[in-house]
């Protein structure tokens, strides 16, 4: 291997190892914060305990707040934050495109749609969510069938233009159901919803999670190498012997189903899969193949940062699309000013 070569794995193994230990260190301190802090030599013990592999014991307070209470939502933000960056990062790249984001095909619309739905007919917490994950689905399918539908146009731009047409028709049913809703009891649980939130989630809601968000990182992984030979252009990945149609529907179907899982779980939290795959790409470059992990470590790191402020910063939980939204727009306004690296 070339020296070049053996200094770039080198660089792109210490910075992996940094974004981990901010991961790691960003778990310390969501766990320590809060009414009844846990110290990590606590958590420690008690993963070792849960291990088999011994451990102090710690008091039975301290476990439930890490087992039963803190320790799912600290687990789903962070899955929440890695699946919406591995999203934005594989559309990014898929439609050469960086101001591309996981909603840009109507995912979160169509989410927003049937857990709205959900809403309005007063159906349980968990109905509400599977409503929202089919609507997501749902939503990115109707986009693809129009897309197929419409030939002899730039398939890329079809499926950006059909993605904001449909997210907008579903945007405005969503308008229309807050204007019905009964404003005492429906209105704000639906306004709660759309801003996002993870005070209410629970073991359940992270076993619900983690099986899409896994099988949707697999192909991602998988097709990683020809992601990078997908920005070349259509024309071009064909010539180099890249399915082009199969890849661009296999990782735009693994794309959605991890955002319309984390979308149902959390609620509409935006800039996490547009602000995070830039700053991974900042950090290693383009190319996927070392993109897709730094993103997803990385946005394990800020939603669960964020959210870790969203409870912590005043009296009254700040809500996480609104915290994501004013932490993310000086950020990316700082990386269009001052990023010397991307896209190159």
């Amino acid at each position: 291997m070339p020296a070049a070569a053996r200094r770039g794995e080198l660089s792109f193994a210490l910075t992996l190892g940094g974004v981990a230990a901010v991961l790691v260190a960003a778990v310390c301190v969501a766990f320590s914060t809060g009414a009844y802090p846990v110290t990590p030599g606590e958590l420690a013990g008690l993963l070792w305990a849960k291990l088999g592999l011994g451990g102090a014991a710690v008091a039975p307070a301290v476990e439930t707040v890490i087992w039963d209470i803190r320790g799912p939502r600290v687990l789903t933000a962070m899955l929440v934050g890695a699946g919406l960056a591995a999203s934005g990062a594989a559309y990014q790249g898929l439609f050469r495109n960086p101001l591309v984001s996981p909603d840009i095909l109507g995912v979160s619309s169509g989410a927003a749609l049937g857990a709205v739905l959900g809403i309005f007919a007063s159906l349980p917490v968990l109905a509400i969510q599977g409503m929202a994950f089919a609507g997501g689905l749902l939503a990115v399918g109707v986009v693809l069938a129009v897309a197929s539908a419409i030939r002899g146009r730039d398939p890329v731009l079809v499926l950006v233009l059909g993605g904001v047409v449909i997210g907008a028709l579903l945007g405005s049913g969503v308008a229309l159901l807050k204007y019905l809703a009964d404003p005492y009891n429906q209105l704000p649980a639906i306004t709660f919803w759309l801003l996002g939130s993870l005070s209410a989630v629970n073991r359940d809601d992270l076993a619900a999670l983690v099986p899409p968000v896994a099988v949707a990182l697999v192909p991602l992984v998988l097709l990683r190498w020809r992601l990078d030979v997908m920005t070349l252009g259509d024309e071009e990945a064909t010539a180099l012997g890249v399915p082009v149609r199969v890849v661009r529907v296999v990782v735009i179907a693994a794309a959605t189903l991890m955002t319309a899982a984390a979308v149902s779980v959390s609620g509409i939290v935006g800039w996490v899969g547009l602000l995070v795959p830039h700053l991974a790409r900042l950090m290693v470059g383009p190319a996927f193949v070392r993109l897709l992990p730094t993103a997803v470590l990385l946005g394990a790191a800020y939603l669960l940062a964020v959210d870790t402020l969203a409870r912590s910063l005043g009296p009254v939980e700040l809500p996480l699309g609104v915290l994501t939204a004013v932490i993310g727009t000086p950020v990316f306004l700082w990386l269009l000013a001052f990023g010397k690296r991307g896209w190159s």
